[in-house]
Parts: C-alpha cells; structure tokens; sequence
C-alpha cells in the first residue's frame, strides 16, 4: 500500500518578490529544492544522511511552467512526486497551488555521484531506491 506523502507548504516572503510585488520567478527553484528535501525527509531518508554517506544528487535539468503570479504572504503547497527513476537518476515533478489554483508545475533530473563518479542508486542505497519506486 501506498503512503502519500505531505505536501511542503512555503509561505512566500516579502524579499522573494520583485518590485512589482510577484514573486520573482527564480525563488520557484528553491521552492523545488525546499519540497523535494522535505520529501526525502519525509520518506526517512535525507540528502543530509546520503551525503554523510558519501553520495550527492546534483541537478543536471530543471523545468519550469508558470501558470499564476504569487504574491508576499500567499501559501504555496508543492506537491512532489516521481516522474522518472533509474538507477542513476531521477526525475521529480512539482505542482505548485495557491488554494485550488496551480501556479507553477516544474521537473527536475537529478544524477547520483560518490567521489565524482556516477553511482547506482540501487545497489548503493537498495532501501531508499525502493523506497523511492514505490512512489511512482
């Protein structure tokens, strides 16, 4: 049986937006990097404890889609799931709302590295890639 996972609420702040009062379309990527963390997090399984490890996740693909401005104090709920997963990378999809409204979708490719060589999730890490394909 599946478990949902939270989604990651990030209330926007005042420094976040642009001098038009919209939030500036950049903090969008932190906002991704914010919820995917969360989402590790969540599974019981942090970037923090994979790099203790040894091993890093660098993004080599972001995209975004923006749908509807955000605006200071506006609650953002993100959404993550998988998209895409193999061995030596991942792909995470984002949906952003603002209530019932979607604001922002995006994905982001991730590759697994030790010492700056690729690893394989898989046979690094068998629990979490379970883990992580049973969210597919």
């Amino acid at each position: 049986m599946k478990t949902e996972l939270l989604p990651y609420r990030h209330e926007v702040k005042y420094y976040e937006c642009d001098r038009m009062g919209i939030t500036h379309h950049s903090n969008y990527i932190r906002f991704m990097e914010e919820a995917r963390v969360d989402w590790m997090d969540q599974l019981g399984y942090g970037f923090d404890r994979m790099e203790a490890e040894g091993v890093v996740s660098p993004v080599v693909a972001v995209e975004c889609r923006y749908r509807h401005s955000t605006t200071f104090k506006d609650i953002i709920e993100i959404q993550v799931s998988v998209a895409e997963m193999s061995p030596l990378k991942i792909t995470f999809a984002y949906t952003m709302r603002v209530g019932s409204q979607t604001v922002c979708t995006a994905t982001s490719t991730h590759c697994f590295m030790e010492n700056g060589r690729p690893v394989e999730l898989d046979k690094r890490f068998p629990e979490l890639y379970e883990k992580i394909g049973s969210k597919q």
